[in-house]
């Protein structure tokens, strides 16, 4: 999904509006919540808590408009609202989403759930008070808001094959956005990685389907029942965005329907099974053919035969991309709902796509069914997930968010997640009372072991969010005796230290600008700093931060120990709590690492030989 970037961000202030009939105390309880008790016996149908959803959705669907159906069916980034949001009443706009990066003025816990309020009360002021619900990208923790607990990325959390781990994670997550207002999480991402080369590899759980699926626990966590329900869980991107030729972000998935079948689809029919909420239909195509507007996979494949009972929503401006041309066209709206998808992702000109919209159902070639279904589907969520009655921010959670018991979990997340590949002469774990060199760009960079999708949409180096670095974990595991250097060029090592330890690889990136169609390899400082250590002549240990294997073959033997940390997020010394021995490396690869970056595509059962194997993972001997 496109995100915008820091540059592009609109500040919208926090609404002051504060009108009796929408007017809320902080806790979150609306004032219409006697319809939990059924006290009122003149309110609508709708507004009756006590009544089944599908009774609720009826009524409610039988006093809308056709344009008050079309706006449900509308989301809008936030930043393309109007500064006093009056189109989202006025035109009932269904949804409101930040793009990665796209934040309040003020980017605190705090900030977010006053801006979400603002909307909110907004939305309730249109003509049936229909509640908005909100989705962001916590894709790996609330990465969007600053303070906020920042998990391993999915590439991390399948190296550590506990579903139950990543169900626990989920439910922090949902606490955590659920304390800023927000009702919708754009999360898990379901793909199914088969060429490294791809930018989002690391959003990938692993390259073999039942790892992806297993880890569906997520999406139970997630929508796990909270003060108002839950967080909504998206399985996104449906289907087949691992698998394109080449790695090729937004690309062309060529497979047969049998291998689609096998590879791709058992993590979405999981996904149905567990619940979940919404779909995200992928940028990418099948043999040619955008899924956007692909009704056998959408319609007759997800709806029909795996029975999802939830919505489809696109991605970012989606619809946008089926002609191949910019921008979006009547032909490409009818094409994209009649095709299933319920709300449209817009997210800017949502005038116009109500406009195209209603254009193309007067004409008769979207039929009012299809926009019923969509409604319903959309009804259907916001009534389970209580906005009727609890429209605005549960600040019983706000205090969740970065809490030490998140951040514990986190911790613990991120010392399953570590994937011990050498250690030859047993020079891990590191000795507490050693002297130690620790050197690389990754050692003393928050941004940096984050990865995209942590703040800003591609993510950025530096200290960017609260949290540990992997050099505060290790100066804090060093115990008296010891001691610790630290120089990011490696500048000042020599043969008196017992060990040297770089923190190397990659520096944030998300989807587009990830992507690596040519070498994939370290770069130019990261050789530069292993080769003076190297020359000390110290043992060597690296640790490898980074979002997919990289091609590291030839510059092996020269280290005496590799541990793939993946992109462990804001809590680093889980990453030291493995180094020193007080958590053996458990971990095993998710995905296969490659011998040679000529060999991608490779994949278990390919053929090939790799360097290391899937599922390859060395631990310590049992003291």
């Amino acid at each position: 999904m496109r995100r915008l970037g820091l540059t592009q961000r609109i500040v919208i202030g926090v609404s002051t509006l504060a009108l009796a009939a929408v007017a809320a105390p902080a806790t979150g309880v609306a004032a219409d919540s006697a319809a939990d008790s059924g006290a009122d016996a003149g309110r609508p149908a709708y507004r009756n808590a006590r009544l089944p959803v599908d009774q609720r959705v009826d009524d409610l669907l039988s006093r809308m408009t056709l344009d008050e159906k079309l706006g449900q069916m509308t989301q809008a980034e936030r930043s393309a609202l109007t500064p006093d949001r009056s189109d989202l009443a006025a035109l009932g706009l269904g949804s409101v989403l930040s793009g990665g990066g796209s934040a309040p003025e003020e980017n605190t816990p705090k900030g977010w759930a006053d801006m979400y309020d603002g909307f909110q009360r907004t939305a309730l002021t249109s003509r049936l008070g229909i509640p908005m619900i909100y989705g962001v990208d916590a894709v790996h923790g609330h990465g969007n808001v600053r303070g906020a607990t920042v998990f391993p990325h999915h590439i991390g959390l399948g190296a550590t094959r506990d579903p139950g781990l990543v169900r626990r994670i989920g439910r922090a997550t949902a606490r955590e956005v659920a304390g800023t207002g927000i009702d919708w999480n754009f999360a898990p991402c379901l793909c199914v990685a088969r060429n490294d080369r791809w930018g989002r590899t690391y959003e990938s759980y692993g390259e073999n389907p039942a790892l992806p699926a297993a880890m569906t626990t997520e999406i139970s966590g997630l929508q796990h029942r909270l003060g108002r329900s839950g967080v909504l869980a998206t399985a996104k991107h449906y289907i087949g965005d691992g698998g394109t030729t080449g790695g090729v972000d937004q690309g062309d998935t060529e497979l047969s329907e049998r291998e689609l079948r096998a590879v791709h689809l058992p993590p979405f029919k999981k996904a149905v099974e567990r619940g979940a909420g919404s779909v995200m239909v992928s940028f990418s195509s099948w043999n040619g053919k955008k899924l956007h507007g692909h009704r056998y996979l959408v319609t007759d494949v997800l709806k029909k035969e795996l029975g999802f009972g939830g919505f489809v929503v696109s991605d970012w401006a989606g619809i946008d991309q089926i002609d191949g041309e910019e921008g979006f066209t009547g032909a490409e709206v009818r094409r994209a709902v009649n095709a299933g998808i319920d709300m449209v992702m817009v997210p800017h000109d949502y005038r116009k796509f109500l406009t195209l919209l209603r254009g193309e159902v007067d004409a008769g070639r979207i039929p009012v069914s299809r926009i019923d279904d969509a409604n319903r589907r959309i009804l259907a969520k916001k009534f389970e997930l209580g906005l009727f009655e609890r429209p605005f921010t549960d600040r019983s959670y706000t205090g969740d968010i970065g809490s030490p018991r998140h951040r514990a979990l986190a911790r613990e997340a991120v010392g399953a997640s570590q994937v011990l590949l050498k250690n030859d002469g047993g020079v891990l774990p590191l000795k507490k009372d050693g002297k130690l060199f620790v050197a690389g760009k990754n050692a003393d960079d928050i941004g940096n072991q984050s990865g995209g999708w942590t703040i800003s949409w591609q993510g950025e180096s530096g200290a960017i969010t609260p949290g540990t670095t992997i050099l505060d974990g290790i100066r804090a595991q060093t115990g008296p005796a010891g001691t610790v250097t630290y120089d990011r060029e490696g500048d000042g090592v020599d043969g008196s230290y017992d060990a040297a330890v770089a923190v190397v690889g990659e520096t944030p990136y998300a989807e587009g600008e990830g992507d690596r169609p040519g070498g994939m390899g370290l770069d130019e400082e990261d050789l530069a700093t292993l080769k003076k250590l190297k020359a000390s002549g110290v043992p060597v240990a690296v640790v490898l931060v980074s979002g997919r294997p990289l091609d590291i073959a030839g510059r092996l033997p020269g280290w005496d120990a590799l541990l793939a940390s993946w992109l462990p997020g804001t809590e680093g010394d889980g990453v030291s709590d493995v180094l020193f021995g007080d958590r053996r490396p458990t971990g095993k690869l998710p995905v296969t690492w490659m011998r040679d970056a000529d060999q991608l595509p490779i994949n278990a059962g390919d053929g090939q030989r790799p360097l290391f194997p899937y599922g390859y993972g060395l631990t310590y001997p049992r003291s």
